[in-house]
């Protein structure tokens, strides 16, 4: 989307030249014009929509590419796809995990394919951080067996052509564009990604026979300005703090609208603040230990009158174990080519660690880890939607599936900063 508007001239009107025009070829040039405009509009509605660029900025849009320039379709091709989702436990099921090669959708394929599911990875490696980070863990993946596409799920005939291959007896649906801050740059991504995105999947999975349950990831964020902790599923969500926790109670509406119409089992997720190894460097604790190793000041957020600004920070390992449950619960889709026969379900759980800890503390832990001493720069915390703190109440998560978080900040970030030092000391860039 072009962030630069137009700027029309101004003109002078010579009246000469109105009052002696005939009133119906105004009227004519009048209609004539605003014809050309509606068939303007029309024009960029239905071809130029998809276009939307992605947070990257890329000079060319994954999502408008053929299949054929990424995919090479073919048999060789389809082959690579048949093999990583086929199931190879007794009881295994085949799962389509979109954003596959982030954070969180890595670490959830390998835990899928590690117990035997089918698993195939779609994903459109944009650089809203270091792409080299993803293809990294695409490597990691190929590894263990899991193909990843290369390919934006607002692309309904990849998504098509992907159903069409592989019958999907569910969708991890974790794509998306993440960050809270970053959505003051580029609203136009949130959109394209979490609400676009997430409806076209929608629709390709509502035409489906049999129509796959579907798990994805909401966030805490939808919580918002709410000031009741520890934050419950049962509490309101309609006073988002960003766009990004905007799109994702869209989601959340959406993906209620898709339940009761056409009968698709839907379970969203809304994590709190997850971190770990093969982390995503826009989150705190990974830039924050980038810039201590390079003696460079960390900006510490503190809220009104010194109040503390605090996390319900969430081990990846525990919120892997969280998605597996979802999923192992969730029940089947009602609906049938579009057509829902009976009540689907419909879920929403919080993944927490249900230990919210100040950043400070985070930052203590990190120099003790480090060997290195932090150069702390105490802020005000912005208006750029950062919230004061995040608590969840993971009881539901208990109930349902058995979800208890076991691992603690100090080890989380242990193993975290492990993985940092031998990653980056093979002569990888940190600065990015």
């Amino acid at each position: 989307m072009d962030n630069t508007p137009s700027t029309p001239g101004k003109f002078k009107m010579e009246k000469g030249s109105y009052f002696h025009r005939p009133r119906w070829q105004t009227s004519l040039a009048k209609l004539t014009f605003w014809s050309f405009v509606f068939l303007g509009l029309m024009f960029i509605f239905f071809f130029r929509t998809p276009s939307i660029p992605s947070p990257s900025s890329l000079p060319t849009d994954h999502s408008r590419r053929s299949l054929r320039t990424y995919n090479n379709f073919g048999a060789a091709w389809e082959k690579r796809v048949r093999s990583s989702a086929r199931i190879r436990s007794p009881n295994g099921v085949s799962v389509l995990v979109t954003g596959a090669a982030g954070f969180v959708g890595t670490h959830v394929s390998a835990a899928l394919k590690r117990r035997g599911d089918g698993v195939l990875g779609l994903d459109n490696f944009n650089d809203y951080y270091d792409p080299s980070l993803k293809r990294a863990r695409q490597a990691l993946l190929e590894r263990t067996g899991v193909f990843i596409v290369e390919g934006d799920i607002n692309d309904v005939d990849l998504l098509k052509k992907l159903f069409e291959i592989v019958a999907f007896t569910h969708v991890m649906h974790l794509a998306a564009q993440a960050g809270v801050r970053y959505a003051m740059e580029n609203p136009g991504s949130y959109v394209h990604s979490n609400i676009a995105g997430f409806v076209n999947l929608l629709e390709v999975c509502k035409s489906m026979n049999p129509q796959p349950a579907i798990v994805w990831a909401s966030s805490s964020s939808v919580y918002g300005l709410n000031t009741k902790v520890p934050f419950s599923e049962r509490d309101r969500t309609d006073q988002p703090a960003s766009l990004y926790a905007a799109t994702k109670k869209a989601g959340e509406e959406i993906a209620h609208t898709y339940n009761h119409i056409y009968g698709l089992s839907l379970t969203g997720l809304r994590f709190f603040t997850v971190y770990g190894p093969w982390g995503r460097p826009d989150m705190a604790y990974f830039f924050f230990t980038r810039d201590i190793l390079k003696g460079k000041s960390i900006p510490i957020f503190e809220a009104a009158n010194h109040g503390t600004v605090a996390r319900d920070f969430t081990y990846i390992d525990d919120i892997v174990r969280g998605c597996l449950g979802a999923l192992d619960t969730a029940e089947k889709s009602t609906g049938s080519g579009g057509k829902k026969t009976g009540p689907a379900q419909l879920r929403v759980f919080n993944l927490g660690n249900t230990s919210p800890v100040p950043v400070s503390e985070l930052v203590s832990i990190l120099e003790r880890l480090l060997k290195v001493k932090a150069e702390r720069n105490i802020m005000k915390l912005p208006r750029n939607g950062d919230v004061q703190f995040t608590h969840a109440n993971i009881s539901y998560a208990q109930s349902e599936f058995g979800y208890k978080p076991k691992t603690d900040l100090q080890n989380g970030l242990k193993k975290f900063v492990q993985w940092y030092i031998n990653y980056y000391s093979d002569g990888k860039k940190a600065d990015q």
